[in-house]
């Protein structure tokens, strides 16, 4: 299309184009400031908290119905070992940094999980 106007357009592979006080392209990335290219996914402490559960839920009740016909202390015993398995991974996949209520409520959701297998291993 000529350019009637006499007008020159920035070459976005050479300079910067702003649309009035924003730039909306660089030459180095040609994407718009507010994009931040740069970044890294960083998990928030609520993807932490609910990969404990899921996996401690599956844990739990694959102890129960594995040892159903064997002595409840047995099940009891897996199960703890296993959420304090679980407890040690999310410390260290970063619930260790996360909020004083985010480790707190952790604490207590694997705790009282583990109180389902206790129950549950004395009724079968």
């Amino acid at each position: 299309m000529p350019d009637d106007q006499g007008r020159k357009y920035p070459d976005p592979r050479e300079e910067d184009i702003y649309a009035g006080d924003r730039r909306i392209s660089r030459p180095d990335v040609s994407l718009p400031d507010w994009e931040v290219p740069d970044t890294a996914y960083r998990p928030i402490p609520i993807v932490w908290f609910t990969g404990a559960f899921m996996v401690q839920l599956v844990a739990i009740t694959v102890f129960l119905f594995a040892f159903s016909s064997q002595e409840p202390w047995l099940t009891i015993a897996a199960s703890a070992l296993a959420t304090g398995a679980i407890g040690k991974w999310t410390w260290d996949r970063g619930m260790a940094l996360a909020g004083l209520g985010w480790r707190t409520a952790t604490v207590f959701m694997l705790l009282f999980n583990m109180l389902f297998a206790v129950a549950a291993s004395h009724t079968f």
